[in-house]
Formats: structure tokens, C-alpha cells, sequence
């Protein structure tokens, strides 16, 4: 059996190695068109940071490591430039030296990936406009900056490579801007989980221009202008392009393959296209969220990879499926740690499924060790089923791990109440004995018992000021001095039941704390005197955080600094 893949990196390399563990007889040839058949796409903006020093340390496999070891033809600088499924050929070009030849295969596999997208704006293809995908396009990007030694950087788009790169030159002493349309950065996150993500970057000086349309690029002064609808331009010594990725499917598309969203190609649960013999792997193929059931492009490694491995067991006569992705990933901002995985709350929204959520700010392990920090933990779950959704967290120590403990318990289909039922390694250094993950079970089932019923910060500024209601702030004086939402009255919760006569009766109560602790707990005393209550999700730190990051997007200028 003869297999032709087209593009290695993630899905391609995967699928090659695979093939061969499974076949030692097959004949295995990937065509790569860029210089590296297998690399850190990942690690990119490290090596241009300088935390990645070895440009070598990029490349995980080269074509004469893997011919070694699994005797797999890797044919770099050869780009496939067409499919002739009828007569199960490519049309190869070497693009070392212009010359053509046509390869026959039994199966192929096509792994293209994606493209950084290029809207098509005055400007784009100037000089000192790059985009970052590929090795080669770190390596022009580092050679610009050692060679002109840039002061500033604006960057178009704030996705994973956006924010990675904007660290890592702001740590190498730029002045960094990334402007975009939307109001926030990471898409994947909800809006109110984003302003941690805002902050994190504001206070490290990166300049924010949200909420801004780009309309094009000039060179000018030495530099680059990035012209704004509506404002004045953003003037920076290099600009990129980060806006996000197209997937790469003119092949697929002249070959008459069927194609999906954004023009992915289409693919069955065995990564089998339209066409005979003919599978896709990858950022350019659609999919199905493992959550919603609906199409989904969720360019990542994890489910590339594991595309790539299920290829191959279904080349080799398996019959391996691929059960639909999370879209679970995490994230190095400066000291911060952001991480995602499931449904948020705007796309919980576009598949139908009305949601609930809690929002908890447990410590990443023991208060009583030294050098625990607060993690924000957002759990999502379905209405009245309790089916787990999706969950956001943002903080240091301990996020990844607890981001992987809820996409498996997503994927092991448990329900939110059941997380207060796993049993977590617990150690000082290392957790609590009531592990975050744990306690947003323990919230949750108090909800569905009816223990706990909630209002959210999005809610606040609709709550009556009539008197119909009490509104109540139970932290500490000198909380509430530092800092409170008007209109709510200071009780602290030690002191409650001492001053229940303060609280008008038969009026619902409003109960704010810090965290969301402390009120609940209030909550919970003045329900067993009859009081009808409801607690703030996250509680003020959580509200204020929100509300802050809302009124610099708001009120910021792409003139103004925004810290």
C-alpha cells in the first residue's frame, strides 16, 4: 500500500509514524512545501522572545530523523498543487527548482492546516507587516528585529498568538499595542473572564485598542501606520498580523471535495472527505463540539494529533472515530495562566442550550501553606439536567490541572453535581482538601437542592433601588470603605444575627461579599430566619474586575492609554 500525505507538522507527522507502527511493508511519502516537516508551532513566539535561545529546539523531527527511524519519505520545499482523485494522483511541485511530477498513491491524506488570515486591505504585503505561522515566518520575524532593533509593535488581533507574542516583546523591552474589532481579547473566553485576561496585560503595559476596525497599513516616518475607521492612525516600527486562521483547502476545493464553514473540508467520524481513499486531518477539516453536537473549526494540536492518529488506524483497515473536540487550551499571559475547555456562555447561547454557571475564587492550594494565589474558576452547566457545559480559569499555580480534571469529567459525560463526588490528590503544596474543582460541585448542588440561588454581576445594575429589596454587603468595614456598589448597606456577616433587626421583614435580600463566600453564608442564616436571599456570583472582586475592564474598553482611545 502506497499512502501520500500532503503537510506534516501536527496531524501529517502523526499520521506517518502511526502508519508505519501499524504497517512496516507500506510506502509512506509526505510532501512538506516549508522548510520543516515537523515543528513547535506552539513555541514560535518563544524563540522570538529569546526564551527559546536554539533555533534547532523549534524543530521536533527532521526528514532525516524520521527516514531513520520509521523509513517514512519526507519530502520538504514539495508542494502538492493538485488532486486527481479519479486517477489517485497529486501533481507535486518542487519549489527548489520549479520542476513538476505526478505521484500515485492507494490512500491520501490531506493535512494542509490553515493560513493566518489576510483581509484584504491597502497595505497588506508591505515590508514591515509579518504574520507568524510557520518557522520560516519566526525567523523573518527575529532576523527584522535584530537587524532594525524596533522600539514598538502593534499587533492585529488578540488570539493565542496574538498575546504570545505581545508578552514576549514587551519583555524584550517594545512598546507593544494590539488593536481589534472585538472588545475582547480570546475568544474562546467569556467576556467577564476576559477583563483578568485585560488586566494581566494592561498592567504589564501592554496597550489595549479594542472595539477599533482596521482599515489598512501605510509605511510612513520609517515605520508602519495601522489606519483605524474613524480614528487616527496607530504609527508602530513593525506591525503583525494576528487576526486569526483560514483553513487551507484550495487543493481540497479544486478536487471537488466537499466543503464546510469558512470552506473547511468535510470529514466523517473516520476523517474520510467525500472523495474515495481521501482523508483530511487537522485545522482544515470541520468538526463536531464534543458538547454542542454542532460544526466546529477548533484549530489546536491536541485534536490534530489525535485526527492524525485515527487516519491511520482507518489507512491501515481499523475503524477508529473521532468523538468531536473540547477545545480545551490553556495559556501563558506574563505571570498569568488562562485556560478553557467546553461550551462558553455566547456559544451555549448559539446551540439552544439555556445555561447556569458558578463563579468561585478558591485559593490553588492550602491557605495555610505558604505562596497559594487565587484562581477565578467559571463552571458552566445546562438548566434544570445539570449536564457539565464548559469551564474558564484564570490564575497561576494549579490552573492547567484543574482545567483537565473538568474536560474529563466533560467527556466522561458526568453531571456539574457530581464534581463534589471526585476524589482529588490533596497535599498542602498542591491543593485543599476541598479542591476548587470539588467546591464548584459543592455551589452547584447547593443550586439544585435550592440551597443557593444566585444573581450575576451583569444583573447589578437592574437590581430595584425602591426599597422592594434589601441590598447587602457582608464583608468586613474596611472592605466596604475600600470599595462598594452603591446602595448596599454594611452588616458583616459575624455580626448578622445580631442585627437582624436592621433588615426589613418579608423584603427578598441581595448579598454581596468579596468572593461569594461569606454571603452564601449569610445567605444561608438569614434563610433559616425566613429572609428570601440571593448571593452574587463571584462577589465584589469578581463585579469590580468586570466593571473596571468594562469602562476602560468603553472609554479608551486608540490616542489614549488605557492603564
Amino acid at each position: 500500500m502506497k499512502i501520500v500525505i500532503v503537510g506534516g507538522v501536527a496531524g501529517g507527522a502523526t499520521a506517518a509514524a502511526r502508519i508505519r507502527r501499524l504497517d512496516e511493508q507500506a510506502e509512506i511519502i509526505v510532501f512538506e512545501r516549508s522548510g520543516y516537516v515537523s515543528y513547535a508551532n506552539c513555541g514560535l513566539p518563544y524563540y522570538i522572545g529569546g526564551v527559546i535561545e536554539d533555533p534547532e529546539e523549534l524543530t521536533l523531527q527532521t526528514p532525516e530523523s524520521f527516514f531513520s527511524r520509521f523509513r517514512v519519505v519526507m519530502k520538504v520545499r514539495h508542494e502538492v498543487i493538485a488532486i486527481h482523485p479519479d486517477e489517485k494522483k497529486v501533481t507535486v511541485r518542487n519549489l527548489e527548482n520549479g520542476s513538476e511530477f505526478e505521484e500515485s498513491y492507494d490512500k491520501l491524506l490531506l493535512s494542509p492546516g490553515a493560513k493566518p488570515t489576510q483581509p484584504r486591505l491597502p497595505g497588506v504585503g508591505l515590508e514591515k507587516l509579518f504574520t507568524l505561522r510557520t518557522v520560516e515566518d519566526t525567523f523573518r520575524i527575529k532576523d527584522y528585529i535584530q537587524r532594525n532593533q524596533p522600539k514598538s509593535a502593534v499587533l492585529a488581533g488578540g488570539g493565542f498568538i496574538g498575546l504570545e507574542l505581545a508578552e514576549n516583546l514587551r519583555e524584550s523591552g517594545m512598546d507593544v499595542t494590539i488593536v481589534q474589532r472585538p472588545r475582547q481579547l480570546m475568544n474562546p473566553f467569556d467576556a467577564d473572564m476576559a477583563a483578568f485576561i485585560h488586566g494581566e496585560m494592561r498592567k504589564r503595559g501592554v496597550r489595549l485598542v479594542l472595539g477599533h476596525t482596521v482599515e489598512g497599513f501605510e509605511e510612513k516616518d520609517g515605520g508602519m501606520d495601522v489606519l483605524l475607521k474613524d480614528e487616527a492612525p496607530l504609527h508602530a516600527d513593525m506591525v503583525v498580523l494576528s487576526i486569526g486562521v483560514t483553513p487551507d483547502t484550495r487543493l481540497a476545493r479544486d478536487a471537488g471535495l466537499k466543503l464546510g464553514i469558512k470552506g473547511s473540508i468535510l470529514v466523517n467520524d473516520r476523517m474520510e472527505t467525500s472523495a474515495q481513499d481521501i482523508y483530511a486531518v487537522g485545522d482544515a477539516v470541520q468538526v463536531k463540539h464534543a458538547v454542542s453536537g454542532q460544526d466546529a473549526l477548533i484549530s489546536l494540536a491536541g485534536p490534530a494529533n489525535k485526527q492524525g492518529r485515527i487516519a491511520a488506524d482507518n489507512i491501515c483497515g481499523g475503524d477508529s472515530r473521532y468523538v468531536g473536540s473540547l477545545g480545551s487550551s490553556v495559556i501563558k499571559i506574563f505571570d498569568l495562566t488562562a485556560a478553557v475547555t467546553g461550551l462558553n456562555e455566547r456559544n451555549a447561547k448559539a446551540a439552544g442550550i439555556e445555561t447556569d454557571q458558578v463563579v468561585l475564587s478558591p485559593m490553588s492550594h492550602a491557605g495555610y501553606y505558604p505562596g497559594g494565589r487565587l484562581m477565578t474558576m467559571k463552571v458552566l452547566f445546562e438548566k434544570g439536567t445539570y449536564r457539565l457545559l464548559g469551564g474558564q480559569i484564570i490564575g497561576y499555580e494549579g490552573v492547567d490541572k484543574r482545567i483537565d480534571v473538568l474536560a474529563a469529567a466533560i467527556h466522561g459525560g458526568l453531571k456539574a453535581t457530581e464534581l463534589k463526588e471526585l476524589d482529588l490528590a490533596y497535599a498542602p503544596p498542591y491543593s485543599s482538601a476541598k479542591d476548587p474543582v470539588n467546591m464548584a460541585g459543592f455551589m452547584i448542588d447547593n443550586i439544585a437542592k435550592g440551597n443557593l440561588k444566585q444573581f450575576h454581576p451583569r444583573d447589578v445594575a437592574e437590581v430595584p433601588r425602591d426599597g422592594s429589596i434589601t441590598l447587602l454587603d457582608v464583608r468586613t468595614p474596611e472592605e466596604y470603605e475600600n470599595g462598594h456598589i452603591d446602595g448596599f448597606v454594611n452588616i458583616p456577616v459575624d455580626a448578622l444575627r445580631e442585627r437582624l433587626g436592621e433588615i426589613p421583614d418579608k423584603k427578598p435580600v441581595y448579598v454581596i461579599c468579596q468572593s461569594g463566600l461569606r454571603s452564601y453564608i449569610a445567605c444561608r442564616i438569614l434563610s433559616g430566619y425566613g429572609f428570601a436571599c440571593r448571593n452574587l456570583s463571584g462577589g465584589f472582586r469578581f463585579y469590580s474586575a468586570v466593571m473596571h475592564d468594562r469602562r476602560l474598553t468603553e472609554t479608551a482611545t486608540p490616542c489614549g492609554m488605557e492603564h
